[in-house]
């Protein structure tokens, strides 16, 4: 019989061939790297039998689905292990995820990271063994009596829908329930790592049982397992969460609440600064700033569609606004987006199709009630600022306008060394606008993607309900992926607070507008920075960019003569006065990350000259004071 390969040749197999034997038809090479297949599509085991006609392509470990077939198989070791260990384990799901997989387990032992030790060498083992994944099809009475005794998969079974295909996988003596597929067989996993333990509710509800769950990772090779568990110690080091407290940055208090951070003086200076450096590109580039309230009544809400699809990630409270005697109370909704005040601000005036385009932007700051257990320093917050604007632009202005946001991108990105690509994300199934929008609006994306030579991956259907968007992903220094800039087209909210403009016709016609952010949220970007930096942000952004140093006391004054002169050309700087050893204030200042320690003893007062360490270079020797406030003048944004 013949099947066809992905390029779309036939390859004649034998009748009742399995995967295996399409891999070994095509070549030995082939057949000795081959982890498993896709037939028609679907995911499958190399054991998998093939028909006429069936379309089929091998995995193998450089396949984009290996490392989820790797890290699956590898969670079923890992629990093959725990009952080895320990007996009487009662298993959850196990499923692969992003870098990794784990497995939700009950025993009676509480497991700490000391049980890695003796939980990894058991794995090590079962891997040597070489032992076969052997899927098995049963019947549901048959699953039920297998597992009588996990009670969280008679669970999974029982909900499985009537013609459910059921299977079984078994290495050695462990038998789990899995749609699979695996690797051939446990020889195949040759490096993985335990990492840690989390506690987690059994189908993430807090009234059902609480699990222990044990995270892990697995790699092809060695080198790559040692390379990220690198990164993840790297990562660790430059956790914005720790360094923003120790740098002084921002900070987080219960009393305050859930992911609301609150800014020292040196974090709100680093945030002024960006907004101020965006702000004078923005006014240059045709922007207008507004400033929009914080609250508005539920009536802004319901028209813009957020109260009904947005309603459980705001916070909503009444107000009173009659008399105590005659009570007369309005629902009113805190801002979790600017876009509303813009339309309402775009919709005070009457618009001629000269007037367009339009750019308004802001610093507005949003909250969104997010789950207390996804907040994440400043990387997910209840309560942050968005650099946001739109756009309100006449149909012939879109591409134009896209190109230009881009442009504005691509200078923020480079400013910060920010290696970055574009996904293009399209119409989703739900939507809203006709064919011809929806058809206009993503080619225009295109087209400015084209025009800044700027390649782009589609992420089909994964646009929001109300028009497509680009969404920029940039790279940071150990290789991580953020999203950060987003250009959205939006052919709701103009439709539903009725914009229009003035055509050359003199008849009306509604804008198209575009949602764009390019920070995104500046507190989330602030973060990203500070990981990427490792704290020692750019001199322009440092919220303290040089540190006097004076040996002595008889130097102090001479110190902070110079600490004004630095100041008067926009230098941030102060004076470390405190009786410690010189030794002592560099370390302080390198643990602060300051970009320059200025050195004042006798001979810098007599000669009028600074003695300059740079925090990446160390000793610079002797300097004329000029060169030093030529530095820190070129800095002032």
């Amino acid at each position: 019989m013949n099947v066809v390969l992905p390029d779309g040749s036939s390859k004649e197999v034998p009748q009742r061939a399995t995967v295996a034997d399409v891999a070994a038809a095509i070549g030995a090479g082939l057949a000795k790297a081959a982890l498993a297949g896709t037939v028609n599509g679907e995911a499958v085991d190399l054991s998998a039998p093939v028909s006429e006609g069936d379309q089929v392509s091998i995995i193998t470990a450089k396949s984009p689905e290996a490392y989820d077939l790797l890290r699956h198989s590898a969670a079923h070791v890992m629990a093959a292990a725990l009952v080895d260990l320990y007996g009487d384990v009662k298993f959850g799901v196990g499923p692969s995820i992003e870098n990794g997989f784990y497995y939700d387990v009950m025993l009676e032992k509480s497991l700490s990271s000391e049980d890695f030790e003796a939980i990894e060498a058991r794995m090590a083992q079962i891997v040597e063994a070489g032992e076969p994944f052997v899927r098995k099809e049963v019947t549901r009475e048959e699953a039920l009596a297998l597992f009588a005794d996990q009670p969280f998969k008679v669970e999974l079974i029982e909900e499985l829908p009537d013609d459910a295909t059921i299977s079984t996988y078994t290495i050695g003596a462990f038998t789990d329930l899995c749609r699979g597929p695996h690797l051939p067989d446990t020889s195949k996993i040759p490096a993985f790592k335990l990492q840690k333990l989390a506690g987690a509710y059994w189908r993430g509800d807090a009234e059902r049982e609480q699990l222990q769950r044990l995270y892990g990772t697995a790699f092809f090779k060695q080198k790559d397992l040692d390379e990220h568990l690198h990164n993840l110690e790297e990562a660790e080091k430059r956790d914005h969460r720790k360094l923003g407290r120790e740098l002084g940055i921002f900070m987080m208090d219960e009393l305050a609440g859930v992911g609301l951070p609150l800014y020292p003086p040196k974090g709100a200076r680093i945030i002024r600064t960006m907004q101020e450096w965006l702000r004078k590109e923005l006014y240059r580039r045709g922007y207008e700033e507004v400033i929009t309230p914080h609250i508005y009544k539920a009536d802004v809400w319901k028209t813009s569609g957020h109260y009904d699809f947005y309603h459980e990630n705001m916070y909503f409270f009444n107000i009173n606004e009659g008399t105590d005697e005659q009570p007369r109370y309005s629902e009113y909704g805190v801002k979790p987006m600017n876009c509303p005040g813009h339309v309402m601000l775009y919709r005070n005036e009457v618009h001629s199709y000269r007037d367009l385009p339009v750019r308004f932007f802001e610093f507005g700051t949003v909250y969104r009630h997010e789950m207390s257990g996804v907040v994440h320093g400043l990387m997910r917050a209840r309560g942050f600022t968005q650099d946001d604007a739109h756009v309100f632009c006449r149909k012939d202005q879109v591409v134009d306008e896209v190109v230009a946001i881009l442009d504005l991108a691509d200078m923020i990105m480079s400013e910060f060394g920010f290696e970055y690509e574009a996904e293009i994300s399209t119409r989703p199934e739900k939507s809203i606008g006709s064919d011809e929008m929806w058809e206009y609006a993503e080619g225009a994306l295109k087209d400015a993607c084209a025009a800044r030579n700027l390649k782009y991956e589609i992420n089909e259907g994964d646009g929001a309900f109300y028009g497509p968007k680009i969404d920029i992903k940039v790279k940071d220094a150990i290789g991580r992926m953020w999203q950060c800039s987003t250009v959205q087209v939006d052919f709701n909210l103009p439709e539903r607070f009725d914009l229009t403009y003035r055509t050359a016709e003199n008849t009306e016609e509604r804008p198209y507008m575009l949602h764009r952010a390019l920070f995104g949220s500046i507190e989330r970007f602030l973060g990203i920075l500070i990981e990427h930096y490792a704290g020692a942000l750019p001199l322009w952004l440092s919220p303290v960019q040089a540190v006097i140093l004076p040996i002595a006391d008889r130097h102090i004054d001479a110190a902070f003569d110079l600490e004004h002169r630095l100041k008067d050309v926009g230098g941030r700087v102060e004076v470390y006065e405190q009786n410690e050893p010189m030794r002592v204030k560099i370390a302080k200042a390198q643990a602060q990350k300051v970009p320059y320690m200025i050195v004042l003893g006798d001979k810098e007062v007599e000669e009028g000259t600074i003695s300059v360490r740079e925090r990446f270079e160390g000793d610079q020797g002797s300097w004329p004071i000029e060169r030093m406030e030529q530095i820190l003048r070129d800095a002032v944004v």
